[in-house]
């Protein structure tokens, strides 16, 4: 198979930052006692924060 990045594939995509905002959405949710407002709230810090590694190079 032919790797176009020999070097790995360090950066997280959006799907990989929605599962973890999602995982930690949840989690934040149970503590706050509002399960759907941490999912909310994990999910646009997981794309923000896929969306920033994204546009990293390194």
């Amino acid at each position: 198979m032919n790797n176009p990045n020999p070097k790995g594939n360090k950066r997280l995509t959006i799907g990989a930052g929605v599962a973890i905002g999602v995982g930690v959405g949840a989690a934040l949710g149970v503590a706050f006692g509002n399960i759907s407002l941490g999912v909310g709230i994990g999910i646009a810090i997981g794309v923000s924060f896929a969306l920033i590694f994204r546009n990293r190079t390194s």
